[in-house]
């Protein structure tokens, strides 16, 4: 029987497309939930039954969500890399059924005598179980006999049906009509594939020098090592590197993708594909000359993780003119009527100096050379890799490559930089990609931001772990260009805190925002030229975030609620402007035992000040309704005692936003 004597039904974690398993990643708190029901009034319990990669069985009896909806859930912390099975079992929960009968029946006068023998019939069947200890064992006869005792008063033996003792069918219930889902499968990966605080920067810009007679001189690992010390300094533990390969001459772009290049512009590193010292081509697996070797990008790599850094390098399957799989491998290309070859589009923007990858005539040498690729960077220390719009690339091609790498080394993390339609975007997440960047730029008001958070974090957590961008090279937002920085402030506090994966383009610090006409990225974009910075100035003169982009990664570092992805509530204010959610951490998840609640109220309009009454849902914070609780503001340090609806002003110019702690242990 496909339905079994006690219905199991939508069982999540689950994909839209069960040809793929759901995942998880290290420390995550995964929500196990199944719809449990069966026929007539009697009532029926559910346990979630998980073994570890490592073959440890763990029991969890769930609990009813909504009444009525037949829902239920149990939490499981998942602390073990590798595949984990589970399934959940759903059974006729004769107790529960006989406490509510009983209660009822014998207050009311009816099968008083009974309803006393069908409990002590039950406490027996239980006290049989070898399973149980020897003193729970013991308790339940005493109590069994104390049901039968027609010498004690109804009263007293009515009373009985709330004893202590029945908290024992909690985590071990009596069960009877057993029946199991179908066994399921859940990927949990390393805690940096869901987990981390991304800084983006250009190693050639990072100690670039131009002479009074325009020449430049390029920056290089060891120069760009420099760097990492203040990145460091901010909290920050993936720094993302662009293509760091030969830049093709051929077609190259100037300054803000210009067709005229001048004998200075070092072109777009997407341009992957150009000549070594030697005047040899180099690609892929090569290192810009002007970079140093692969020698420094290793010393590089190491000091980077000398300081907890690691380094993300970007996979960009795409080839300049002037790169050796052009004459090499001609049938990767896609060749046109006149014999040319097409070059990459994203209308309206051209890009002359790149070709795209065709995969249609040799799909397996692809797979063998990216694979290579990929392998070879992997040796170097790089064990993460950013992936250059994977959404013009089949699917087909993701899948295999990434579960050729993943199957021999289950680190390696890739991220998917689709900003593209949500089916593409969510089956490159199905097939692989631990990571993916998301819609997160482009969502800014209240009620964008609302919708966007429930989704990442509830709708599509099972398979799709967001990296929450505030920038990148060619995403400036109009929020950001006429926002100020209150707006700057705003992302990076929302990004910091809504999803436990963010990141950051250099330059963000520095409020840069200003855009190029027509477009919507910054103005001299760092893709076509040289753009060193002199951080230390801007923080000298107070025109710098740095430091509050270091409050908010040693918030993160300090909370474990804020490195998770699947516990965002949102809550209400009156203000269509002040967005309002949580993130909370129950005390059986956390280190210290206690309870982790983080309370962010942003005013996401940059230019006013906001006024308004915020209301909480005190069940989502893991409060009773009515409680008086104190909140502390974790970047002022200023504190207020809140209840289910308190007073906000939120000064764009000063304050935009609260990151606030409920105050619980010994904080309290």
């Amino acid at each position: 029987m496909l339905a079994g004597r006690i219905p199991v039904t939508r069982v999540t974690p689950a994909l839209p497309d069960g040809r793929w398993r759901p995942k998880a990643y290290e420390g995550e708190v995964v929500p196990f939930r199944a719809t449990v029901f069966r026929e007539g009034h009697d009532m029926v319990g559910a346990m979630l039954v998980l073994t570890s990669p490592s073959g440890s069985a763990i029991s969890e009896r769930m609990s009813p969500l909504a009444a009525g909806t037949d829902r239920w859930e149990a939490k499981a912390l998942l602390d073990e890399q590798g595949v984990w099975r589970w399934h959940v079992t759903g059974f006729d929960d004769e107790v529960a059924t006989w406490r509510h009968d009983a209660a009822l029946k014998i207050d009311a006068g009816v099968d008083v005598e009974l309803m006393f023998e069908i409990g002590a019939r039950l406490l027996e069947r239980a006290a049989a179980e070898t399973s149980r200890t020897r003193a729970v064992r013991e308790q339940l006869t005493t109590l069994a006999g104390a049901l039968r005792d027609d010498g004690a008063s109804i009263t007293d033996r009515r009373a009985l049906i709330d004893d202590s003792s029945f908290d024992e069918f909690g985590p071990r219930p009596l069960m009877r009509l057993a029946t199991d889902s179908p066994e399921h499968e859940i990927l949990v990966e390393r805690r940096r594939a869901g987990v981390g605080s991304w800084y983006e920067f250009f190693p050639r810009s990072e100690g670039a020098r131009r002479f009074k007679d325009g020449r430049w001189r390029s920056g290089s690992f060891r120069t760009a090592a420099r760097r990492l010390d203040g990145v460091a300094a901010m909290g920050f533990d993936v720094v993302y590197l662009p293509p760091i390969h030969p830049i093709g001459v051929t077609n190259r772009k100037g300054r803000n993708n210009t067709s005229d290049p001048g004998p200075q512009d070092p072109g777009s590193p997407w341009a992957i594909g150009g000549p070594m010292r030697d005047g040899t081509p180099g690609g892929h697996d090569a290192v810009h000359p002007d970079l140093g070797s692969l020698a420094d990008f290793r010393a590089f790599v190491r000091h980077a993780a000398g300081l907890g850094i690691e380094i993300a390098l970007d996979l960009a399957l795409q080839a300049s003119p002037d790169h050796p799989w052009v004459t090499e491998h001609p049938e990767w290309f896609t060749q046109l009527p006149d014999g040319t070859i097409r070059y990459a589009e994203n209308p309206p923007k051209k890009y002359q100096d790149i070709y795209p990858i065709n995969f249609d005539e040799d799909f397996e040498g692809l797979v063998v050379e990216v694979t290579r690729i990929v392998r070879h960077w992997m040796k170097q220390g790089v064990r993460i890799f950013r992936v250059d719009n994977p959404h013009t690339k089949p699917l087909a091609f993701w899948e295999r490559l990434i579960g050729d790498i993943n199957a021999t080394d289950p680190d390696i993390v890739f991220l998917a930089e689709a900003f593209t339609r949500p089916a593409m975007m969510r089956a490159l997440a199905m097939v692989g990609f631990q990571q993916s960047y998301s819609y997160f730029t482009w969502r800014n008001t209240k009620a964008e931001l609302e919708e966007f958070l429930t989704s990442v974090s509830q709708e599509t957590a099972d398979f799709m772990r967001p990296n929450l961008f505030v920038n990148t090279p060619d995403i400036l937002s109009e929020y950001l260009q006429f926002g100020g920085p209150a707006a700057f402030t705003v992302r990076a506090t929302i990004a910091a805190t809504a999803a436990p994966t963010w990141g950051v383009y250099s330059g963000f610090e520095l409020f840069e925002s200003v855009a190029r006409p027509g477009a919507e990225e910054a103005i001299d974009n760092e893709k076509y030229e040289y753009k060193p910075r002199d951080f230390a100035a801007a923080e000298r003169e107070g025109r710098s975030l740095a430091l509050y982009l270091g409050i908010l990664n040693r918030i993160r570092t300090d909370h474990p609620a804020l490195g998770q992805l699947r516990n965002l509530s949102i809550h209400a204010s009156e203000d269509d402007a002040v967005l309002v959610y949580s993130k909370h951490l129950e005390g059986r998840f956390t280190a210290s035992g206690v309870d982790d609640t983080i309370i962010v109220v942003a005013n996401v309009d940059p230019h006013s000040v906001r006024e308004t009454t915020v209301h909480l849902d005190l069940a989502a914070i893991g409060l009773e309704p009515g409680a008086r609780f104190e909140v502390a503001d974790l970047v002022t340090g200023d504190r207020w005692t809140w209840g289910a609806a308190n007073y906000v002003r939120l000064d764009a110019f000063t304050q935009p936003a609260h990151v606030l702690n409920v105050v619980r242990g010994a904080d309290a």
